[in-house]
């Protein structure tokens, strides 16, 4: 169980990370606020003995996209906003927040493996992992991405 000054810590170093991987599932910052906000309490009240750092941040990824799935089955969530209107990360190169833009443009099922491989670094088994996914569909879909996102990139 964490004391206080560590859920302190934690949710300082996570919650950007964790608003990140709620918004690319989203695209709308009030449900993303939503899923952070529920995973924090959800850190708050855990009692889960975390073995290092890196424990810690898969089970805040995991519990952020339970959240972001148990959000979306809700009947109120009927609207979407478009992406236009959400805050986009800053990133200090143009090419890569043109391509950032791109990846976010995906249909979900790419967009948000897609984010985990490639912007927030985790390997093909551990996306898997996170999503519910077996390790060849989570290729599959990186590959289709990659795709839709070179067919996208080709077009402009």
């Amino acid at each position: 169980m964490l004391t206080e000054q560590e859920f302190h810590q934690a949710a300082e170093r996570y919650l950007d990370m964790t608003y990140r991987v709620a918004l690319n599932w989203f695209r709308r910052p009030a449900d993303a606020e939503d899923a952070v906000q529920e995973t924090m309490l959800r850190l708050w009240r855990s009692d889960t003995d975390f073995a290092d750092e890196e424990h810690l941040r898969r089970w805040l990824v995991r519990v952020t996209l339970n959240e972001c799935r148990r959000i979306s089955a809700s009947p109120w969530r009927k609207r979407t906003v478009a992406l236009e209107s959400c805050r986009p990360p800053v990133l200090p190169d143009p090419a890569r927040q043109t391509l950032y833009d791109e990846v976010m443009a995906l249909p979900g099922k790419y967009r948000v493996p897609l984010y985990l491989y490639y912007y927030e670094g985790y390997s093909v088994a551990e996306v898997g992992e996170l999503l519910g996914l077996k390790t060849s569909t989570v290729q599959t879909r990186l590959a289709r991405g990659r795709g839709k996102l070179k067919t996208q990139l080709e077009e402009e």
